[in-house]
């Protein structure tokens, strides 16, 4: 019997799709690593029965980045990034331990059948499945064929079961363009950011971004922001002069005329044209028209216009409402939301979908009456080749979805209803006056037949007054005529939504990275989202794209990245080579990145007008220990300390707060101690401004506080403060933190683990001793004798967090409520004598108490 893994992109589509295949009747378990299930059930592959596995990754396994020190921005040339720098494929998220999972669970199997997202990144996510699987699965025969694609657009029984029966390849094309799309990002974004970051960081105190980023979609989908935002600048209002007359149609209603010239921008000449008017008293009818138009049915739905009408309509930013669309699709309720295409194939059953909607509550009889009367078929729109246009698969109620996504889905299905309706039909009529020798017109609207207005009525024809039968040579008395004076206003600010329409139109990013490169933007602090999703840009958004334009204007526009995208693209369809685009448009950018960095004064005239330089930002915090003069905290990100005398700048941990510690000094270097903090709810450490930005000792990383510091006799390092090790990430310490009383916190320098102890204790210290069952440093604990916890009031004890049960129940673990990305994940182990890093081969975890254990102990044990 064969054995068949299948792979999804998602947890809850491996889900889905295995209890569809199965009908129901498998057995699932949890992988290794604890993210991802296996659904195992039996059936039939190739006419052969078969045992199969489905499980899932998240997303992509791999990404692309630089090897050793060129992740290191003070050790390389960024020039050396768009040549020299080699690459590597890294697992994406290591905690998953994606890559052993997969060998695991293919080890042995016989074939696959990959039902990743049918897209470019999709497909890219197949091949880093098979590099991490074929090698454990077993051998081929000869021409016998192992690895299988599903396509698919949609969770239903239907799509599956037709996907499983039509299994084709992987496209390797594809996959290679988005290798291709993924390097150009990384060496040009890099080179560009880092040099520009690095470059005006150093200069400027007040830019409050703490990356200065530049990408080759970012860039352009920004330059559009400011582009608008330059004619806003720029304009000028003019006066104008426009002629209104009012005729009476009977003595209880009147009507007002448009007049045929519009305006006009000269007042003298307007007041001739009033005055020729102004004192006759009859209008005269010259012509009338009755005519029939019709105003036509959606184009179907592709992601695009989905992200359009989100943020237009819905007011729903683009990167949010695509997050929407996917977990409606995973959980079946649409097809696939990305897609490009507006037309509906003649093969698709637009009646099944249709039918799932006969009963609901907002929109059955006009379903009903589209199932009795006769669907009308959908416009015809652009095939892509792609996937379907975007369409309900199933019916839902809002007390179902809630929120944001029943709005969506309500969108959503409307808009398939609206597709395959009728046109509206009305009436449109029109009345041409003469008042002595000036022209006006009058029009107004009637529905004949809402058509699909009817399913979206924020889209019908709008109710005008009906205009009076008349006939040619007919007079009506005329009211009044008047002169108005008007100005021309300035264009508003893009939306997202016009902002997605020039993306589109120029050909920046695809339907699913448009809402990544706009979040992006608001992200760096390059433009802000103001009342009806506007988007106006910050200075410093204004000055990069103004300072482009001075140097090299390409670097903005979207003409180079168009070309660029024209060529993935040929590589997609085989047509262009993977390794000469990558060469070319690297060689390209590289020539751009030196003419840029030669000519960045250009760009730093302009800073110069907008920004501080950092002596004259920020406001004096602690004393160098080099002049002993005061150093001045920048706030704005990145937050850091100047020293204008020395002309020095320290980095600061980010989002958190700094404050002087006591006055305390290092006793390295002299430099006043600062207290990072994340909150009272978080955590806190002193840190030595010079020691961490120049490691004093091997073992210490750059950008650490004192709780990481392995100096033997200072008072804040972690040699007299750490405890033992954190289990939770396995190679952080847990340190006391000397400042949290008298609501006192021990909290791991690696990790977000804070436990909350002793509160109301007079005084925490480390003790030089250690705890015989895990080596953890022992505490002594004064207590204030109205509040000791202690039995028979006694104020004193030492003991051992973990293991000693007087303190178990004075101990609460929680999670800080942010931390700094710095003390998250893997890194080496710390602790130096009495305990506090590791324990020691064949030593006995800290024992489980007899009775009631606090968090803290059960979590250790």
């Amino acid at each position: 019997m064969k054995t068949v893994l299948m792979v999804a992109e998602k947890p809850s589509l491996a889900q889905s799709i295995a209890r569809i295949l199965s009908r129901g009747s498998m057995s699932s378990r949890k992988g290794l690593n604890g993210t991802c299930s296996v659904h195992e059930y039996s059936g039939a592959f190739a006419g052969q029965p078969a045992r199969f596995k489905m499980t899932s990754v998240c997303g992509h396994v791999m990404t692309l980045d630089f090897l050793g020190k060129y992740n290191k921005w003070d050790k390389v040339d960024p020039a050396e990034l768009f040549s020299q720098a080699p690459t590597e494929k890294k697992e994406a998220n290591p905690k998953l331990n994606m890559v052993k999972f997969l060998q695991v669970e293919g080890r042995g199997c016989d074939c696959i059948v990959l039902w990743l997202d049918c897209d470019k990144e999709g497909e890219n996510i197949c091949f880093e499945v098979l590099d991490a699987v074929l090698p454990v699965m077993n051998q081929a025969h000869s021409g016998e064929q192992t690895v299988f694609r599903a396509r698919f657009s949609s969770i239903t029984d239907t799509d599956i079961c037709a996907a499983m029966a039509r299994l084709g390849e992987p496209d390797h094309n594809e996959a290679l363009s988005v290798d291709a799309r993924q390097e150009l990002d990384l060496r040009i974004g890099c080179a560009f950011t880092r040099f520009q970051t690095k470059y005006f960081q150093g200069k400027y105190g007040n830019l409050d971004s703490s990356l200065i980023s530049f990408g080759p979609c970012q860039t352009p989908t920004l330059g559009f922001c400011v582009e608008r935002h330059d004619k806003i600048q720029s304009f000028k209002p003019e006066t104008y002069w426009v002629l209104q007359a009012k005729v009476d149609v009977d003595k209880d209603r009147s009507l007002l005329l448009d007049w045929d010239r519009v305006r006009v921008f000269d007042r003298e000449i307007a007041q001739m044209f009033l005055n020729m008017t102004k004192l006759e008293k009859e209008a005269q009818v010259e012509a009338t028209s009755r005519k029939e138009k019709a105003k036509q049915r959606p184009l179907a739905l592709n992601t695009v216009e989905m992200l359009r009408v989100a943020s237009s309509a819905l007011g729903m930013g683009p990167q949010h409402a695509m997050q929407t669309a996917e977990r409606l699709y995973t959980q079946g309720y649409i097809s696939y939301p990305r897609t490009e295409t507006t037309h509906y194939p003649e093969s698709f059953d637009l009646k099944g979908p249709l039918r799932q909607q006969a009963n609901h509550p907002y929109w059955a009889d006009t379903v009903k009456r589209l199932l009795a009367e006769g669907i009308n078929r959908p416009r015809k729109g652009h095939d892509a080749g792609d996937h379907p246009p975007i369409t309900p698969m199933k019916s839902a109620t809002e007390a179902e979805l809630g929120g944001e996504a029943w709005r969506l889905y309500e969108y959503i299905t409307r808009h398939f209803i609206a597709t395959v309706s009728h046109d509206c039909r009305y009436l449109q009529s029109s009345v041409s006056f003469r008042i002595g020798p000036e022209r006006f017109t009058c029009t107004g609207k009637t529905v004949i037949s809402p058509g699909f207005t009817e399913i979206m009525p924020w889209q019908s024809v709008p109710l005008e007054e009906s205009l009076p039968t008349c006939q040619k040579g007919d007079t009506l008395a005329v009211a009044e005529v008047k002169l108005l004076e008007k100005q021309t206003s300035p264009p508003d600010y893009l939306t997202e939504a016009e902002l997605i329409t020039l993306m589109e139109k120029h050909g920046i990013g695809t339907d699913a990275s448009i809402p990544v490169h706009i979040n992006n933007i608001c992200q760096r602090n390059y433009v802000i989202v103001e009342s009806g999703r506007r988007l106006k840009p910050t200075n410093l958004g204004i000055v990069l794209v103004h300072g482009y334009y001075k140097i090299d204007a390409e670097l903005v526009l979207p003409t180079i990245r168009s070309a660029v995208e024209k060529q993935l693209n040929l590589i997609a369809q085989g047509r262009a080579d993977f390794r000469q685009v990558l060469g070319h448009t690297l060689d390209v950018f590289k020539r751009k990145f030196h003419y840029f960095v030669d000519s960045i004064a250009g760009m730093d005239e302009l800073m110069e007008v907008s920004f501080s330089p950092l002596a004259a930002t920020g406001k004096p915090l602690s004393r160098c220990g080099k002049c002993h003069r005061f150093m001045k905290y920048i706030q704005a990100k990145p937050s850091r300390l100047h020293c204008s005398h020395c002309d020095e700048t320290y980095t600061l941990p980010q989002n958190g707060t700094i404050k002087l510690y006591k006055e305390l000094r290092c006793p390295l270097d002299d430099f006043e101690l600062v207290l990072w903090s994340s909150g009272s709810r978080g955590k806190s450490y002193p840190l030595c401004p010079y020691c961490s930005n120049h490691p004093p000792f091997r073992d210490m990383k750059k950008g650490t506080g004192c709780n990481e510091c392995t100096h033997p006799s200072c008072q804040h390092s972690l040699s007299m403060l750490g405890i033992g090790q954190c289990v939770e990430c396995e190679s952080g310490v847990l340190v006391l933190d000397p400042t949290s009383g008298p609501k006192w916190r021990v909290a791991c320098n690696r990790c977000n683990v804070v436990a909350h102890c002793f509160e109301n204790a007079h005084r925490v210290r480390v003790s030089a001793e250690t705890c015989a069952a895990c080596e953890a440093a022992l505490l002594d604990v004064d207590f204030n004798k109205a509040k000791s916890p202690l039995p028979g009031d006694g104020t004193q004890h030492t003991g051992c967090v973990f293991c000693d049960p007087v303190f178990q129940e004075l101990v609460e673990l929680k999670h800080a409520a942010s931390c700094h990305p710095m003390h998250r994940g893997p890194g080496r182990r710390q602790g130096r004598g009495r305990g506090r890093g590791r324990r020691p081969a064949g030593k006995p975890g800290p024992r489980r108490p007899k009775d009631k254990m606090s968090a803290l102990a059960a979590y250790f044990v």
